[in-house]
């Protein structure tokens, strides 16, 4: 019955030992584990990933101790805080913005373990599947695949068979899973839920697409990172498709932003959990037409989301330096300010490009810092 999964599930815990084969015996993955292992002896890794005999375990012995070090060496700490406390019985569907492309849903699962709480299955695209080694990688880290690049229908059968999937993993599974509340990341920090996104959550389950809904257990995340390290990139991307609006990102660019997001220095790093919005679901007018029933679950969860951030002295320089006024100086101390300032005339600095618009480019920036200010302010006053 479930063989349609196949294609885009995790691995079974009893396909890992085949698995784990053809990767000790891939060379890139044999580089790049040195890399990320220094220490660590292929010959040891290949005996300890063997000894895994579950995700869970590969996670524990392998992801965790990864995302420690990359604490370690490039953020000033990493926390979570929950609205109301995890029920470990309960699987949600954790629906977050996107800040980077590995490291959010790595950080949560790690965060997770340290509450004691099983790790969440992450939606990955597969435009960044770039290497055999790398799809392997993440469905042994208990990621799904989300299929991109397809025709509309292909598209359409695509997202009813993940839907169905995702339904499946939280009422019969039992197991939480990650999705970012759109394709890809808000370059600008803009961060608003996709209706399509929720539209293919409705595909699968039964009854009205609200009883959809809540089968799935939404729970709004906030991810706030002090700086994010890809933002000159983001500049950048900006900046080429205002003047040449057919570019289009190659892999060695997304390669370039998971490098960067990976090694970058991000500052203080907060996660926020806000409770399942289910009893707010069951509030809405059923009578309501498709479009604006999901219109409305879209604002809902943008509002959880936006009211969740964890805001740094960062944001409020961003956007007294965008308005050219002093609104929000309480806020930030003038070392705070010269810091903040100092950071964003650094990554200016790291962007080439012919015709380098600067003004242009500070200003999306100053954008990606102010913007998440802008929406929990929006969101607070909406109660």
């Amino acid at each position: 019955m479930y063989e349609e999964f196949d294609e885009i599930r995790p691995y079974h815990d009893e396909e890992l030992p085949g698995v784990y084969e053809e990767l000790i015996a891939d060379p890139a993955f044999r580089q790049v584990s040195m890399v990320a292992f220094p220490d660590l002896p292929f010959e040891a890794l290949a005996a300890r990933m063997r000894a895994c005999r579950t995700k869970l375990e590969f996670q524990k012995s392998f992801g965790y101790a990864l995302m420690k070090k990359i604490i370690q060496d490039s953020a000033d700490g990493v926390t979570l805080e929950r609205s109301v406390p995890a029920d470990k019985a309960q699987a949600y569907t954790y629906i977050s913005n996107h800040r980077d492309i590995i490291l959010d849903s790595g950080f949560l699962s790690m965060l997770l373990v340290d509450e004691g709480v099983d790790t969440v299955e992450i939606a990955i695209g597969d435009n960044l599947l770039i290497y055999p080694w790398i799809k392997k990688l993440v469905r042994i880290n208990k990621s799904f695949i989300v299929q991109r690049g397809l025709s509309m229908r292909q598209m359409l059968e695509s997202s009813a068979r993940m839907s169905r999937y995702m339904h499946y993993t939280i009422t019969e599974k039992k197991q939480s899973i990650w999705i970012a509340q759109r394709e890809g990341r808000a370059k600008d920090s803009d961060d608003r839920t996709q209706e399509s996104v929720l539209k293919m959550l409705t595909i699968g389950g039964e009854g009205h697409p609200v009883d959809r809904l809540m089968q799935m257990n939404l729970t709004p995340l906030s991810i706030s990172y002090e700086y994010d390290p890809c933002d000159y990139l983001k500049a950048w991307e900006f900046q080429l498709k205002r003047d040449c609006p057919d570019y289009r990102k190659t892999n060695a660019d997304d390669l370039k932003n998971m490098q960067t997001g990976l090694l970058g220095y991000k500052g203080r790093v907060h996660f926020h959990i806000s409770p399942c919005i289910n009893d707010q679901l069951a509030a809405l007018d059923r009578s309501l037409s498709r479009q604006e029933l999901f219109t409305k679950v879209s604002a809902l969860i943008d509002r959880e989301i936006h009211r969740g951030y964890r805001l740094y002295p960062g944001n409020y320089v961003a956007a007294d330096w965008l308005e050219g006024d002093h609104r929000f100086a309480a806020h930030y101390t003038e070392e705070e300010k010269q810091k903040f300032t100092a950071y964003v005339e650094q990554q200016l600095a790291r962007i080439e490009l012919p015709g380098k618009d600067e003004d242009f480019l500070r200003t999306k920036i100053l954008q990606m810092y102010a913007n998440p200010l802008k929406n929990q302010l929006r969101a607070m006053d909406k109660g």
